[in-house]
């Protein structure tokens, strides 16, 4: 509707054109911040939820939706659920006492699916070189897409990995189902995969609901600085669209233009900083997919906000290497980032910086 307005954390295809155009305020926060903001800040009169079928007089289930729904219920004027016998329930999820629920509907409805990301040779390339990072024992945080994909597929041969991660997917299903996830190492959660909620196939939603493995967790849990910091040896693995030769990262926008959103990229970041051994990555082709322009670039163009800032940054690996960059100065992490640029733009990235970056 023309007048319809509404807030958005994340742009997607299907809200860009109406954040561009000014009908949906997009407002720029990372998850923690958003659960924050949602459980103290926002006024809310309707909760309207799909949950599993009920199968308990007291309580409800949240089911595999336990990332942000918690902020809300207890304050929401009116509770509405959808009861979809579709929906799982795994066995450690959030429950609410059932006199919460206002409104209960009954539906039969499928439950959403994300199609698995083909993997291409430079995704391949790039999940070797992060696997090379990641040890027996560590404990990641991985989100969904290509790379994603392509580097859980790349971890079969690493042993008792750990999750505390925002969002599952069928990689992590894949690991697990053949040993390689564990869990016993975590200081928290310990033989836990612990995230907010899943996304991928239908058959990763079925085994969500059936592995006791699993444990849902709101993003009050799953992001928070002060417990991720006490998992040692605790790996972020997040992409990005532009990484500069100062070390700030792109993920959200692209010509000004909002495509994207923080997510929880930051919050882990900074908790793997934290982590005794903890270690963050940055994963990003080297190349637009046209290869027509590089995505290490020698500044952060107009009209784009950093997503992470210089002082975030760790690891930046792409299908040409990978680079430590959190100590180096700002000379040394331009040159470090130039040797993992596509050769083709290397001349004209090392031509372009070195006047600003020494000054």
């Amino acid at each position: 509707h023309a007048d319809t307005r509404s807030t958005a954390f994340f742009a997607t295809p299907e809200n860009r054109d109406s954040i561009a155009s000014g009908r949906i305020d997009f407002v720029p926060l990372q998850y923690r911040a958003i659960y924050a903001y949602l459980t103290h800040d926002l006024p809310v009169d309707v909760v309207l939820l799909q949950l599993p079928a009920l199968e308990n007089t007291d309580v409800m289930s949240l089911g595999v939706w336990a990332d942000f729904v918690p902020a809300v219920l207890d304050k929401a004027g009116l509770v509405i659920g959808e009861i979809n016998p579709r929906q799982p329930a795994p066995a450690d999820t959030p429950t609410w006492p059932l006199a919460r629920l206002d409104l209960a509907v009954a539906c039969d409805l499928p439950v959403p699916v994300f199609p698995t990301a083909q993997i291409d040779t430079a995704a391949h390339d790039i999940a070797h070189h992060v696997a090379a990072l990641i040890q027996d024992g560590d404990c990641i945080q991985i989100g969904i897409g290509t790379i994603p994909n392509a580097v859980l597929g790349a971890l079969t041969q690493k042993n008792d990995l750990g999750i505390q991660s925002g969002m599952i997917t069928d990689g992590v299903m894949a690991l697990t189902e053949s040993g390689n996830i564990t869990g016993r190492y975590k200081h928290v959660d310990t033989g836990k995969i612990v995230t907010g909620t899943t996304l991928g196939s239908e058959a990763l939603i079925a085994w969500a609901g059936i592995r006791p493995e699993l444990r849902f967790r709101p993003v009050s849990h799953t992001h928070d600085v002060s417990v991720i910091r006490q998992i040692d040896n605790f790996v972020s693995i997040n992409s990005a669209l532009e990484v500069d030769l100062f070390g700030q990262v792109n993920a959200d926008m692209l010509a000004g233009r909002q495509v994207g959103g923080t997510g929880g990229s930051i919050d882990m970041m900074r908790g793997a900083a934290l982590s005794r051994g903890g270690r963050s990555i940055i994963a990003l082709p080297a190349t637009t997919t046209n290869g027509e322009q590089s995505r290490i670039v020698t500044a952060l163009p107009a009209h784009t906000a950093a997503t992470a800032l210089r002082t975030d940054i760790d690891y930046v690996v792409t299908e040409y290497g990978a680079r430590r960059i959190r100590h180096l100065s700002s000379t040394a992490r331009a040159k470090a980032l130039i040797e993992i640029a596509a050769p083709k733009f290397r001349a004209q990235l090392e031509a372009g910086p070195t006047q600003a970056i020494d000054t």
